[in-house]
């Protein structure tokens, strides 16, 4: 098995559903159901031998993973409670209050013109 090969087995092993969905676990009689959202892509390449270059083989990939919230299964009930990422709440909200901010100071100056 090639190196590009051995980098593409293992990155399918990475993209599959049990990477998605993590292990049930189970406390006062609700169970829940992890689950994250998985982005990942891959790059390869190949050559040829020649007389004035070496032959040649490369490839690299990369992958993240961030929580999204988790399945509560409670007797015959099933609910979607979702996992706040409070960074991005928070940086979205500077970032509103930014766009605000100059928008308003704009305002200000065409008015203290007029």
């Amino acid at each position: 098995m090639t190196g590009f090969d051995q980098l593409l087995s293992s990155g399918m092993d990475l993209m599959t559903v049990k990477k998605v969905y993590g292990e049930p676990y189970q406390s006062n009689g609700v169970v829940f159901v992890p689950a994250a959202s998985i982005r990942g892509g891959m790059g390869g390449g190949e050559g040829e031998r020649s007389e004035t270059t070496p032959a040649g083989q490369g490839g690299g990939m990369g992958i993240s993973a961030r929580p999204i919230g988790a399945y509560r299964i409670h007797g015959n009930d099933v609910d979607w409670v979702p996992a706040v990422d409070v960074t991005r709440v928070i940086v979205t909200g500077q970032i509103v209050a930014i766009v605000f901010l100059w928008m308003l100071r704009s305002i200000l100056k065409a008015r203290s013109r007029a």
